[in-house]
């Protein structure tokens, strides 16, 4: 098990460069530069100016000499400064990790808390009422857009209801409570963005655990169990459970790019100030430096879920050695 995952550590190195490299080039590529952007509403910028901005952010070079010098930069884990205010892009990036990580990581486990259970269920009353409404649950949940939906519960229980606040991770006065009520303050801001960001992955993951479930269930060693006299729940929890579990830990580690992308919507509608909201005010100001360490840590973090994802998979089933 420790020879396979250094390979796969190894492995990750090559797929990090090939990442940055592809990223480098694709937001270089896009129209509207960090100099346009900063220029367009200044009439009376000059040509020198705009020049002298450029050799300022070193776009005045080459696209592949840009790119050696941010990767000369980057294996000393130093990704610049930004364009926008001069800070380091790594202190910016220390300040909003912990949010966005905070509110993926409790996502994740509500969806699993939340799925699976619904998911074994319905597939042990396969066809029942129970069954139905949960088939009915994960429609609602593929096609209703998440966006819509957060600003609709925004308004109910934001506005009209006045239950649950709307934005940011902590109100105004929070420097004036006590530990608990902190704690219960910070909370109740979190309710909604983990909720939602949550909401489309139980529908999915419940469904993929039935037809997982499913599967299982109908196997000759099911059968066996059963005939041994053994009780219900031994069956479906000892022997059932664990082998339906194996796909749904590999599409967990797939899921943690939807996530992290899904983070720039929720942080943007709740102002959250978290690497979703930095990515994408960096986006439209096209803070480059900013732009390139967001989406490696976010490409980093993805191949680490990867990687715990076949690690699990392995520690799930019990027929799998890897040495």
């Amino acid at each position: 098990m420790a020879l396979y995952i250094l390979k796969r550590l190894l492995l990750m190195i090559p797929l990090v460069f090939g990442i940055t490299l592809i990223t480098f080039v694709v937001i270089h590529l896009a129209p509207g530069g960090p100099v346009e952007v900063e220029t367009e509403m200044s009439l009376k910028t000059s040509a020198q100016a705009r020049e002298n901005l450029k050799k300022l952010y070193g776009l005045d070079k080459p696209l592949h000499i840009q790119y050696l010098d941010w990767l000369g930069r980057f294996v000393r884990l130093d990704f610049g400064k930004s364009f926008v205010d001069g800070k380091k892009v790594i202190d910016k990036i220390k300040e909003r990790i912990p949010v966005t990580l905070t509110i993926n990581i409790l996502s994740l486990l509500l969806i699993m808390l939340i799925a699976i259970p619904i998911g074994v269920l319905s597939a042990v009353r396969q066809y029942s009422l129970f069954d139905k409404l949960t088939t009915i649950f994960v429609f609602v949940g593929f096609s209703t857009p998440t966006f819509w939906l957060a600003l609709i519960l925004m308004i109910l229980f934001g506005v009209t209801l006045g239950l649950l606040p709307i934005s940011g991770i902590q109100s105004i006065d929070v420097s004036g409570m006590g530990p608990l009520d902190r704690v219960a303050d910070w909370a109740k801001h979190l309710v909604l963005p983990i909720g939602l960001s949550a909401f489309g992955g139980i529908a999915g993951f419940s469904r993929y655990s039935r037809s997982s479930m499913l599967e299982v269930i109908r196997q000759d060693y099911i059968r066996t169990a059963r005939a041994k006299g053994l009780r219900e729940s031994t069956v479906i929890l000892t022997h059932a459970l664990r082998n339906a579990l194996m796909p749904i830990v590999t599409i967990l580690g797939l899921a943690v790019p939807g996530l992290i992308g899904g983070a720039v919507i929720f942080e943007t509608i709740f102002a959250i100030p978290g690497m979703g909201q930095l990515f994408y005010a960096s986006t439209m100001s096209r803070d480059y430096p900013t732009i390139m360490g967001i989406l490696v840590i976010g490409a980093v973090l993805t191949l680490i879920g990867n990687l715990i994802a076949d690690i699990s998979y392995a520690l799930v089933d019990p027929r799998i050695r890897v040495k």
